[in-house]
């Protein structure tokens, strides 16, 4: 009955950890993809196996380890390598125009096309 008990316990505990392990490593994919890799221009840490997309993975995971949510996590990467190593940049003075002329583009298109059916 001790031994059942006993493996019992064991079953448990490494279903517990493997659970928590796979919660942090989908975690840390889901953060790592919204991160560029400033070692191969066009590529995600999350797509990158250079060094730099490794040790970031390891960063991240022990930054999760830590209790840091992700805001926290975006916050140390940007102030330790800007605000360029994020995919989604924040709305801010020095963004304003990336996230205004695609609009400003699309009305003025918009506007083209409007004055090219009307002539005819």
């Amino acid at each position: 009955m001790k031994i059942k008990i006993l493996i019992f316990i064991i079953i448990w505990l490494v279903s517990f950890f493997n659970f928590s392990f796979a919660d942090n490593s989908e975690k840390v994919d889901q953060i790592s993809k919204n991160l560029r890799c400033l070692i191969c221009q066009g590529q995600s840490v999350y797509d990158s196996q250079s060094d730099f997309a490794l040790s970031m993975k390891i960063l991240i995971q022990n930054k999760i380890n830590e209790g840091k949510n992700d805001e926290q996590i975006y916050d140390f990467l940007k102030s330790k390598y800007g605000e360029w190593i994020v995919y989604d940049p924040e709305i801010n003075k020095n963004t304003v125009l990336l996230w205004v002329l695609p609009l400003i583009l699309f009305v003025f298109g918009a506007i083209l096309i409007i004055k090219k059916v009307s002539i005819k």
